[in-house]
């Protein structure tokens, strides 16, 4: 097997487990442009909406892994380690598949990436889905520590904070990727994904500082991520940094 293949193997099977879209995979017969400067008021409702739905949607199953570990921990008839692999199967669930309680358009997809001006330091688009489950895998383990360390209990602060830097992250993935709007990507993938991860990452070395550790490269590769969103933005125009309304147009 010579090193293309190879290549083209671990790029198909890394989008597959992220779930990401190659461009062959994808079609795209209409397209949004913004041609006003115009503030999208209703953009702005449906990000917060669909933002509290699904910190709302990811609570509630949190409630209900904790009912469940409850009844498998008071039952003596389960191992003790039952329990523990289905904390980990569950925020491996959370950890790839988070926007499955999003209301939002979450596709993960290479579109925007592909097409947009990058700085010449930008990683290649297969670098980030292969980051990104390295860094799921790293959410697994530090949540796992954590949720032993409060006893079993999945509604508790560091796991909530858990869920809402999540859907925050879901959220300015239909922003930017989605959506394309590059300008209101900036503010929230600052004070959404990145300011979110340094909490839960400082809230969950307080709980357990290996937790924390082991968290701690998520904030990493997010304060690289802001960078490059923002460099982005200033290549592409410097649009206002909100979201724009845009008209649809036949590609």
């Amino acid at each position: 097997m010579n090193q293309s293949n190879s290549s083209s193997i671990l790029e198909k099977f890394v989008n597959t487990v992220m779930g990401v879209k190659t461009g062959n995979q994808q079609q795209y017969p209409n397209t949004s442009i913004a041609t006003t400067k115009a503030l999208d008021m209703r953009a702005v409702v449906v990000y917060k909406i669909g933002t509290i739905l699904q910190i709302g949607a990811m609570i509630l199953a949190l409630l209900g892994m904790e009912k469940l570990v409850k009844l498998i921990d008071n039952n003596f008839d389960f191992p003790s380690w039952v329990s523990t692999v289905l904390a980990g199967l569950f925020f491996a669930l959370l950890s790839i598949r988070s926007r499955i309680f999003s209301l939002l358009d979450n596709t993960r997809s290479r579109q925007t990436y592909d097409q947009v001006i990058r700085p010449r330091w930008s990683p290649p688009p297969l670098v980030f889905p292969i980051v990104w489950m390295v860094i799921a895998v790293l959410r697994v383990i530090s949540s796992v520590l954590v949720w032993q360390q409060m006893n079993h209990q999945f509604l508790v602060l560091p796991l909530i904070l858990f869920v809402v830097h999540l859907a925050l992250g879901d959220t300015w993935n239909t922003i930017f990727t989605v959506e394309r709007r590059l300008g209101a990507a900036v503010p929230v993938v600052i004070l959404g994904p990145w300011l979110s991860a340094v909490v839960v990452t400082a809230v969950y070395w307080q709980t357990n500082p290996v937790a924390g550790m082991i968290l701690s490269f998520s904030c990493v590769w997010l304060t690289v991520a802001a960078v490059l969103v923002l460099r982005i933005w200033q290549l592409n125009g410097s649009e206002p940094l909100y979201p724009l309304k845009l008209t649809s147009v036949e590609k």
